[in-house]
């Protein structure tokens, strides 16, 4: 499960050394360490990261499979919280040591930056491959992060990008080897502490307000 640790300014969210799908208890760990990020005072960022070959392979099919009476609620949450993450009013950086994948790959987008390992994992939206669509709320996050070209195959081709190619593409900010992943992202952060606030908070709000707008339609969350 996640778990949240301070270092100085910068909190570093681990997000688990599985394949970190968002199975509900995991969305509710993750959306209760957001909330100590935010009640907190003074300069702070945020680093999430995870330990392992994923950094999250997305939603939890699995428990959605099994749980199919209660799939448009499982997406409100899941769109809640990459919302969140994208308006967060705190510098936020992912370091992605592993795999990245589907929803996985939306959570890093809704963060401001992100650093990506060099020489293994994958950054990769594969939904055109597994055969199902990008919610609108989905494809309004992807689309306001990438350039339209980028966007464009990564959604409809399923690529799998490298950490080099993802940097070449404009997907990561940086591709660094393994062993520089969180410290790159940590320092990254601690740049940035001054940032959090108000103020933050509104320029992104301000900023994504269409993509949050889609991503918050709890009447038709699915399209």
């Amino acid at each position: 499960m996640p778990s949240l640790d301070r270092q100085d300014n910068v909190f570093v969210l681990d997000l688990g050394d599985g394949e970190n799908r968002f199975h509900p208890d995991w969305l509710t760990a993750v959306g209760s360490a957001l909330d100590e990020v935010e009640k907190a005072e003074g300069p702070r960022a945020l680093v999430t990261a995870a330990t392992g070959k994923f950094y999250s392979n997305g939603l939890d099919l699995d428990w959605l499979f099994a749980h199919a009476d209660q799939h448009q609620d499982y997406v409100v949450t899941v769109h809640e919280l990459l919302a969140r993450m994208l308006s967060l009013p705190v510098i936020t950086v992912a370091a992605l040591q592993g795999h990245t994948f589907a929803a996985g790959a939306m959570f890093s987008l809704a963060h401001d930056f992100r650093v990506m390992r060099a020489d293994r994992g994958y950054w990769c939206l594969p939904e055109a491959d597994i055969n199902i669509p990008f919610t609108p709320g989905m494809s309004a996050l992807i689309q306001s992060r990438l350039a339209p070209r980028t966007a464009h195959e990564a959604m409809v081709t399923a690529r799998r990008y490298g950490g080099v190619d993802a940097a070449a593409a404009g997907i990561v900010d940086q591709a660094v080897t393994e062993d520089a992943v969180r410290s790159t992202a940590r320092e990254i952060a601690q740049a940035q502490v001054n940032k959090a606030g108000d103020t933050a908070g509104t320029i992104k709000a301000r900023m994504y307000a269409p993509a949050l707008a889609t991503l918050r339609d709890v009447t038709n969350p699915l399209g």
